[in-house]
């Protein structure tokens, strides 16, 4: 691997580096510097956690020059909040003996006249949701001619949340001559047609094939029969503090990530974060988390991209994704940095395919862990995981249909309509006085309806 001091870097990112504790650069940033320093359409696809970040962002400040100009020159795409922050605040790291104005701009929140006046003051790089950008593109206040970089980063959970309008949309009003820079932690069929559509030849980065799990993570899964034995069974790990000091537990659903937050036992120390809570409450959760005061965060995937923080124990699938490649996202947040974690996935017997869906992914059985004798097996069930049969009441009162005999013939479709049936008043009137399509068709109308008369 190399060193930072071996990259062609100015002397301010250096410092910057140097600041932030980097020495050597992962096998993503070696493999992107030189390929985005040289202006070539890029696509970049690495695990999370193996800093993609600073992988596009070193090179894109190293070649940036000072200028006061209003309109952005880089734009950074994101599918989160969270991550828009994030990135931002790594930029502001990187640019602290540089003169770059970054911003980052996203929906959710009552801020759009804000944003509009931060724009407006002028920035050199713009990182942002794809909605609240082509909101400020349509409002004339983003101007997007000036860009001569796009990022879309994580591309394939951006796919996911159905960006793909909002991103061409947002291509549209790009200049044509510009560099395409793509990062995903996954290669996908919606990846493959992003690249197919919008960009040139790019050069292509594979640093871990799709779906194979981080050799620093081990993985233990159990079979638990529904929500609330789940609930009990994560409530009995819980209790070992040493084994779990920072847990990060993944849930499907908005309203499973609130009904397990008000189940746990450890209300003081858990955090809870989702897309139905105010960006305040979240960036406090994530906050809370990140310092130590909460030693659990329950989260859902939409955030699942936004959450870098450091020293995560373990991550715990409390519900099975729907897509496997988000099973590799969730567990990217711990053992990073070559740091040990621990990955464990809570199953019911309806989630047994999506389990081996995971499996064929990542071309490995995560071992099963024999259910703890302790945890009661709850009886208890939650309106989703309730069965509603669907019940047929035969109608007492119907007639019963006589069978046709062999002399019975359809009736000819001009005699086979329903009995009394009647025009409205409105209808007929419609029927007589025509709206016309041109002036000169009120007096054919008139003449029609002499000649019916």
């Amino acid at each position: 691997m190399k060193t930072f001091e071996e990259f062609k870097i100015k002397k301010q990112l250096k410092k910057a580096i140097d600041d932030l504790g980097f020495e050597t650069a992962t096998p993503i940033q070696e493999a992107s510097y030189s390929t985005i320093l040289g202006g070539a359409d890029y696509v970049g696809i690495a695990q999370t956690g193996t800093g993609k970040t600073l992988a596009y962002v070193l090179p894109i400040l190293q070649e940036l020059k000072f200028s006061d100009q209003r309109d952005p020159r880089v734009l950074i795409l994101v599918p989160t909040r969270e991550l828009a922050l994030q990135i931002a605040e790594e930029i502001e790291k990187l640019t602290a003996y540089v003169s770059v104005r970054t911003l980052a701009v996203y929906g959710g929140t009552n801020n759009m006249k804000t944003q509009k006046v931060a724009v407006g003051e002028g920035l050199d790089i713009l990182v942002g949701t794809p909605r609240r950008v082509y909101d400020l593109a349509l409002s004339n206040q983003l101007r997007l001619k000036s860009i001569k970089k796009l990022v879309v980063d994580e591309v394939d959970i951006m796919l996911d949340f159905g960006y793909k309008t909002q991103l061409k949309h947002i291509f549209e009003k790009l200049p044509t001559k510009r560099q395409n820079i793509l990062f995903s932690a996954t290669m996908t069929t919606y990846v493959d047609e992003l690249m197919d559509d919008f960009l040139n030849n790019p050069v292509k980065k594979t640093m871990a094939v799709s779906g194979t799990p981080l050799e620093t993570i081990g993985q233990a899964c159990y079979a638990v029969p529904n929500f609330y034995t789940k609930a009990n069974l994560l409530n009995h790990l819980l209790r070992d503090k040493e084994a779990y000091p920072k847990v990060l537990v993944f849930v499907r659903t908005k309203t499973n990530a609130d009904r397990l937050f008000e189940t746990l036992d450890f209300e003081p120390e858990t955090s809870l974060i989702h897309a139905g809570k105010e960006q305040n409450y979240r960036m406090k959760s994530i906050e809370r988390f990140a310092s130590g005061q909460s030693r659990i965060l329950i989260a859902t995937d939409v955030i699942a991209r936004g959450i870098d923080i450091e020293k995560i124990s373990t991550v715990i699938s409390f519900d099975v994704p729907l897509y496997p490649e988000n099973y590799i996202h969730r567990i990217g947040r711990t053992g990073r940095a070559g740091e040990e974690g621990q990955a464990v996935l809570l199953y019911t017997e309806k989630e047994v395919p999506l389990k081996e869906e995971i499996e064929r992914l990542m071309q490995y059985t995560i071992p099963e862990q024999a259910f703890p004798e302790a945890v009661e097996v709850s009886g208890q069930l939650t309106p989703e995981e309730k069965d509603k049969p669907v019940e047929y009441v035969e109608n007492p009162h119907a007639k019963a249909k006589a069978e046709k005999g062999a002399a019975f013939h359809e009736k000819s479709a001009k005699n086979s309509k329903e009995p009394n049936e009647r025009k409205s008043y409105r209808q007929q009137l419609k029927e007589t006085y025509k709206k016309p399509i041109r002036k000169g068709d009120k007096i054919q109308n008139m003449k029609a309806k002499k000649k019916r008369k």
